[in-house]
């Protein structure tokens, strides 16, 4: 059983990165550990009515992701799973290894993952860094 001092690794990419629109509702506080990028290749992609980047669970394929790595707890952790959708269908939490882009050993880390049935439509084609700022939130339907 998991304690709840328990801390965890997350690799983010994306909308959760820093100066991103959802970091400060999911990670705000967490530990920055530095720039990472996945050991295996991923396809990651801009898709969906949201605009959303999204790594599919297709390890070999696409490019080395870069992002970045975080120290979390449990109940940020449980927050980044309600942000992700986790447990609604094609959302996952999956882990992976990451290694530090400038240099270091490889960890293990928690990704979120998206099924490629959710990566309708794409409008990017397979990248390794996220820099695009199309992102819909909720808040954007008001």
């Amino acid at each position: 059983m998991r304690s709840r001092w328990m801390v965890d690794k997350v690799f983010v990419f994306g909308t959760l990165k820093k100066g991103f629109p959802l970091h400060d509702r999911g990670l705000l506080g967490a530990a920055f550990l530095g720039v990472f990028r996945t050991h295996w290749r991923f396809p990651m992609l801009i898709a969906g009515p949201r605009f959303a980047p999204m790594m599919l669970n297709e390890p070999h394929l696409g490019f080395r992701v870069i992002g970045e790595l975080y120290e979390v707890d449990e109940a940020t952790l449980m927050r980044l799973d309600e942000l992700e959708s986790v447990g609604k269908p094609g959302n996952l939490r999956v882990l992976i290894e990451v290694e530090p882009v400038a240099a270091g050993s490889r960890v293990s880390a928690f990704a979120y993952m998206k099924q490629r049935e959710l990566a309708e439509p794409a409008h990017s084609g397979f990248l390794d860094l996220y820099n695009d700022r199309r992102f819909k939130g909720l808040e954007d339907e008001i």
